[in-house]
């Protein structure tokens, strides 16, 4: 089991900048791949970013290239997601998500076995 936890989230205004940071407990990263995804009222949740724990291969979202960068640091177990040149049409509930191993495609939310249980990102116009 893995436990994810989120943090960092709030508001800002239109071209500032927030870090997410995504904890995992119960067990390490190690071999897995991790997402940031953002569900807005009335959307869809879909994917921003996800990472391969292991090669640290990246996948962004066309809607935010160039402006978030994920990353991840083994010592402390946690994968970031810089957010920066925030646009209010990120404003949403962000959640990191976690794949075994074995689930290659890190674009679909049904590799994603682990949930966080998500924080608000609100950017101000």
């Amino acid at each position: 089991q893995v436990q994810l936890v989120e943090s960092g989230g709030g508001l800002v205004q239109a071209g500032g900048s927030l870090r997410l940071s995504c904890a995992a407990s119960g067990r390490t990263f190690s071999g897995y791949g991790v997402g940031w995804f953002r569900q807005a009222p009335g959307k869809e949740r879909n994917v921003v970013a996800a990472i391969s724990w292991s090669v640290g291969s990246t996948y962004y979202a066309d809607s935010v290239k160039g402006r978030f960068t994920i990353s991840r640091d083994g010592a402390k177990n946690t994968v970031y997601l810089q957010m920066n040149s925030l646009k209010p049409e990120d404003t949403a509930v962000y959640y990191c998500a976690a794949a075994p191993p074995y689930r290659a495609y890190l674009a679909s939310e049904s590799s994603y076995d682990y949930w966080g249980q998500g924080t608000q990102v609100t950017v101000s116009s």
